[in-house]
């Protein structure tokens, strides 16, 4: 099986994830992205506690398209210090594996 990378962030507008994985899938960087309904978070923040409602983005990738992916989320995130975590699937459907692989291809 190829490796197939998954990279979640947070943002606080549902119209800010969809720009995201739109943007990540038609350049490519990125297989597929599924944006997720509403979660409350609550974090520290400048020395206080805060709660705020926010949608998550699952990214699938390719290892080799991991370093762009995260460069652009990087640069089009609204946070100043945004979620960005990269987990490396272990083990998956082969033909799903072959699938991101192919889709991720400049």
């Amino acid at each position: 099986m190829d490796q197939i990378c998954v990279v979640t962030t947070v943002v606080d507008a549902r119209s800010v994830a969809d720009v995201l994985a739109a943007a990540a899938v038609a350049g490519r960087l990125a297989a597929c992205a599924q944006v997720g309904g509403q979660v409350d978070s609550t974090y520290w923040w400048r020395s206080g506690v805060e709660t705020s409602t926010e949608w998550s983005v699952q990214f699938k990738t390719s290892p080799d398209r991991l370093t762009a992916l995260v460069d652009q989320i990087r640069a089009s995130h609204p946070y100043e210090v945004p979620e960005i975590l990269v987990s490396r699937v272990e083990s998956g459907d082969p033909g799903y594996a072959t699938w991101v692989h192919e889709h991720t291809r400049p």
